[in-house]
């Protein structure tokens, strides 16, 4: 137990080495290393919004703009249904939570309910148990579709968790380093973007619904009424030579939907040299809008961005290879972001940012300089502590805590995590918490060597009847810091990942370097008793 061989004592002072290396990144500025930064392994931890300086932005997801989208729908599949019957009805009214009508029929009624009950989906209410999300009523011949509140509450629950993969997918395609993204009550977003210090740009990648549709246009609508015929709606593209928007009957039935891109790239045409957006569909897109193609040579076919015409060509030839290009008054920027916008996927419900914050890097700079100060602090205060109370083995304990520093800073380096004042804090309680195990060991072997044991079989007992103590305890903090990150979010993660990454790096320090400093002391000495 108290022998270490050569290869073994070898490969620990490698891993100091290593974990020193792999440390120096995040503390030496790349151009001061030379020709040492071209062999150095390059990974740094970063620092948070706290210490950094960035964004803070609270976004609230518009649940009506949901319930608005699937009354509509309902609305469109109403008009479908009864129609295909030839059941008549006048009347169609949207309202907050239902749609209603009235029959011409009355004695078609139950007719009419039973086919309008095909139109709910089910929704899930608990485990494995679902229910339609839509009630259907008739009274005197008016019937009412009504949304149900498992419908409501469920929505809401899609929208949120939806909302968040596509804000991290954006973000991601930006390059910003560890942005924080996460839920934050019922139905708002925190988002959190270290060193950005003006995130208009963001806020608008993030606040753009970014829904694409394919539609046709109605060529006999009246462009100059105020209201459209039924199935169309008018809708504007870009400023024409007088300088007004141009208007577009569009029809509302969406003939391809934007949710069967799988890609879009930016891009140049090869004859105009302007920018374009170049997209591709996936095998279901593809068949549809070859159908739709073939089917309406010479038809102006619109392409729909947020209620919006980006582009309407007349269709020249079907298109059968699942590629498209969309073309416009395109800048590279806008294009760029156009295709970041394409290639995440459609936000479920518009975003609203109800707070919006700026922290600047002094801020971060004085948090930086008070966690070194009491880094400082605290680490000379146990060295002092073991210094004073355990002698020479108690300046193997620090030696092992220096060590322990550098080996969590390495892995820190490594994960490439992100360091925040929370994160300081755990390095901090980590200081006090890498020397317990050296405690643990000294107190035993102080122990032993009282009862008149030799000096090597007092440091082997000390090991050895400590060793369950400090797994147990050690586990147990493991078993806490894994609550943590699996329920906390954001900062409370990153300190918990900086303790179990610092207890980990503590067993070794405390555990196997100090045993190997004291049995190569024992092997140079042989003392007749141990200073401790």
């Amino acid at each position: 137990m108290m022998y270490f061989a050569r290869w073994k004592i070898a490969a620990i002072l490698g891993g100091i080495v290593l974990a020193v290396l792999l440390a120096v990144p995040s503390f030496v500025p790349k151009e001061r290393l030379g020709a040492a930064a071209e062999w150095l392994p390059w990974r740094q931890f970063q620092l948070g919004l706290d210490l950094k300086g960035g964004s803070y932005l609270l976004l609230e997801v518009d649940m009506d703009a949901v319930i608005r989208e699937r009354l509509g729908n309902l609305a469109d599949g109403v008009r479908t249904r009864l129609r295909g019957a030839n059941i008549g009805y006048t009347g169609l009214a949207i309202g907050e939570r239902s749609v209603t009508l009235k029959l011409v029929e009355p004695a078609r009624a139950q007719e009419a309910v039973r086919l309008l009950r095909e139109l709910a989906s089910p929704v899930t209410v608990g485990l494995g148990q679902t229910q339609p999300d839509l009630e259907v009523a008739a009274a005197d011949g008016t019937i009412t579709l009504t949304l149900s509140e498992p419908l409501l509450r469920d929505k809401a629950t899609q929208a949120v968790e939806q909302s968040i993969e596509i804000i991290r997918r954006r973000i991601d395609e930006t390059g910003v380093v560890d942005p924080v993204i996460a839920r934050q009550g019922a139905n708002r977003v925190l988002v959190q973007l270290p060193g950005i210090q003006d995130p208009e740009r963001i806020k608008q990648l993030i606040g753009t619904t970014a829904r694409m549709t394919f539609h046709l246009l109605d060529e006999t609508a009246d462009l100059s009424a105020r209201t459209p015929p039924p199935g169309v709606m008018f809708l504007e593209g870009d400023r024409g030579p007088g300088g007004q928007p141009t208007r577009y009957a569009v029809r509302r039935r969406v003939e391809v939907d934007g949710a069967n891109l799988t890609d879009a790239r930016a891009g140049q045409d090869s004859r105009t040299g302007e920018w374009v957006v170049n997209f591709t569909f996936d095998s279901v897109g593809t068949r549809r809008f070859a159908e739709v193609t073939r089917n309406n040579v010479g038809r102006p076919f619109a392409i729909v961005l947020d209620n919006r015409v980006i582009t309407a060509p007349v269709i020249r030839e079907p298109i059968t290879g699942g590629r498209g290009q969309i073309s416009g008054n395109f800048t590279a920027a806008t294009a760029h972001d156009l295709a970041v916008l394409l290639r995440a996927g459609a936000l479920p419900a518009p975003l609203t940012v109800i707070e919006e914050r700026t922290v600047g890097p002094d801020l971060g700079a004085d948090s930086i300089r008070a966690g070194a100060i009491a880094l400082a602090i605290g680490f000379c205060l146990v060295i002092a502590w073991m210094a004073l109370f355990y002698g020479l083995f108690g300046w193997f304990a620090n030696l092992a805590l220096i060590v322990n520093m550098i080996l969590l800073l390495a892995v820190l380096s490594l994960m490439e995590a992100t360091l925040t004042l929370p994160g300081i804090a755990g390095i901090l309680l980590t200081l006090g918490m890498a020397v317990d195990a050296n405690i643990l060991i000294n107190e035993r072997i102080r122990e032993e060597a009282k009862r008149g044991r030799t000096p090597m079989n007092a440091m082997e007992a000390g090991f050895k009847r400590a060793f369950a103590t400090i797994i147990d305890s050690n586990l147990t903090t493991l078993l806490a810091m894994a609550m943590l990150y699996a329920f906390g979010s954001g900062p409370v993660r990153g300190f918990a990942v900086t303790i179990s990454v610092g207890i980990v790096t503590s067993m070794f320090s405390a555990i196997v370097f100090v045993r190997m400093l004291m049995v190569q002391w024992y092997r140079v000495r042989r003392p007749a008793a141990l200073p401790v």
